[in-house]
């Protein structure tokens, strides 16, 4: 196969054998994005007008309430730019944090340091650690690329049930188009098929999963009788990396981790070693493509970035140890992990719609969707 390179971003056929190029070279990667920026991306006075809009209905929503929304939090730069945007408008906000036990220490400090000055509450959901690392384990054993499925999953369970508990209809999400749009979809699972994770936790693990957060089909069916949704704010906002790092340290007193989600010791490791060695990922790839495509950094600058080693080698050195350490892991069970067969997820059992797995949801779905749009049309 002829290697190809897009002509705009730094996507090639080896990141995504499915890259499909225009006349022009242009990649699908960076017309998806464009698409997306169209329609999702406001500036101006639409921006304006439309933010308002949904802060003052995110509002009245809390009415009677002790918080409008919720928002998780890493002490990352997206979330924690979030709960700075959030407090400005005024929405009284639930912080929700999930703790993996992976939290490097300035993930903590910056999460202290910034809720503290804003003066916002913070709920910890502490792992069981027993479950959530044998959990991490199966998916290492199960050869699927998606290990984040572990966090991701249960990080979005601990929302929607936070929300539910406090009655709150809405949760504010740090995705944004301008940081987030570009990932060759090989390169990730859906991360709300609890299916899947029993799947792999019972042909894999041996600790069962009694206290883990998931996303079951109960929860889903709670969270849209309670009309819970997800809202992007940053959507609406002049959203520029190197601004927003710069307002989050002269603000907040906010650190850098010097990586895209490394306020994470697994995550780091994770992108930095397990993605390229194994998979051949580098995410690397596909963020600084999406800055390129909107235009915060160019084509040039993503290049040479590119020449620098995914894993800074003496940080690499400590977080191997200790990453092998705290999995209970010899480094010749790690190597035996790494080089075994890479298997897609699709090969394990994952979720179907709810309404093929129970027959008689499918005989009432008629009456379920005619009583939804009355009680939407209620609430207006």
């Amino acid at each position: 196969m002829d290697y190809l390179q897009c002509v705009r971003c730094v996507l090639d056929n080896k990141d995504d054998p499915q890259i499909i190029f225009d006349s022009s070279g242009v990649c699908n990667h960076c017309l998806a994005y464009d698409l997306a920026e169209k329609q999702l991306v406001k500036s101006g006075e639409t921006a304006k007008s439309e933010l308002a809009a949904l802060v003052s209905k995110i509002r009245k929503s809390g009415e009677g309430r002790r918080y409008d929304c919720i928002l998780g939090v890493s002490g990352g730069v997206d979330s924690s730019y979030l709960a700075l945007i959030a407090k400005d408008l005024g929405l009284r906000v639930l912080a929700v944090h999930f703790d993996n036990g992976w939290n490097s220490e300035l993930a903590v400090k910056n999460i202290e340091t910034m809720l503290a000055k804003l003066g916002i509450d913070l709920f910890t959901f502490v792992v069981d650690w027993s479950e959530f690392r044998d959990l991490q384990l199966a998916l290492l054993k199960a050869s699927v690329v998606d290990i984040e499925l572990a966090t991701d999953h249960a990080m979005l369970a601990t929302l929607y049930q936070a929300a539910l508990d406090q009655k709150v209809k809405y949760i504010l999400s740090g995705h944004n188009v301008v940081s987030e749009q570009v990932l060759p979809k090989h390169w990730y699972f859906d991360k709300r098929d609890h299916i899947h994770i029993r799947a792999i936790n019972q042909r894999f693990g041996t600790v069962p999963l009694k206290t883990y957060p998931l996303l079951n089909s109960w929860l889903k069916f709670s969270v849209v009788w309670s009309q819970i949704r997800s809202v992007t704010l940053l959507n609406y906002l002049d959203y520029n990396k190197k601004a927003v790092k710069k307002t989050l340290i002269d603000r907040l007193g906010w650190r850098d981790y010097g990586g895209k989600h490394y306020e994470s010791v697994f995550t780091r490791f994770y992108q930095g070693y397990i993605l390229p060695t194994k998979f051949g990922i580098d995410k690397r790839r596909a963020h600084l493509s999406n800055l390129i495509c909107s235009r915060q950094l160019t084509r040039e600058e993503a290049l040479k970035e590119l020449e620098n080693p995914p894993y800074p080698p003496e940080m690499f050195e400590v977080d191997y140890e200790f990453v092998l350490k705290k999995l209970n892991l010899s480094a010749h069970e790690f190597d035996r992990l790494m080089h075994a067969p890479i298997i897609r997820h699709e090969e394990y059992p994952i979720d179907s719609s709810i309404y093929d797995r129970f027959l008689i949801l499918k005989l009432i779905s008629p009456i379920w969707r005619l009583i939804r749009g009355l009680r939407e049309k209620l609430v207006r």
